[in-house]
């Protein structure tokens, strides 16, 4: 499978406000722009979630605080795991017989 292509910001703006203003298919866009049609559906489909035309989708600032909260949540299950060692460790310490030293 091929690597995947990342295409420049404005290419992407102009491919979506072509598809949605001439009504074009999407297919014919891609063609015309040199862009897999499967990339530029998502970006059409992505653009109408940014403008509520689409409930389907999680728009911009969704994802961005999706994304930001898998980050806290891996962080904090990171956290716990630390914690639960060092519980653990403590516990051993503190089971373990105490001896005098001898004089």
């Amino acid at each position: 499978m091929p690597a995947p292509r990342t295409y420049p910001d404005e290419l992407r703006e102009r491919a979506v406000r072509e598809v949605r203003t001439t009504g074009r298919p999407i297919a014919h866009v891609a063609k015309d722009l040199g862009i897999h049609k499967e990339a530029l559906r998502g970006w059409v489909r992505q653009a109408e979630a940014g403008t509520g035309e689409r409930d389907d989708r999680l728009t911009a600032a969704g994802q961005e605080e999706l994304r930001q909260l898998r980050r806290e949540n891996a962080e904090l299950r990171r956290a716990n795991e630390i914690l639960k060692a060092a519980s653990a460790f403590l516990a051993a310490e503190l089971d373990r017989p105490r001896t005098r030293p001898t004089r």
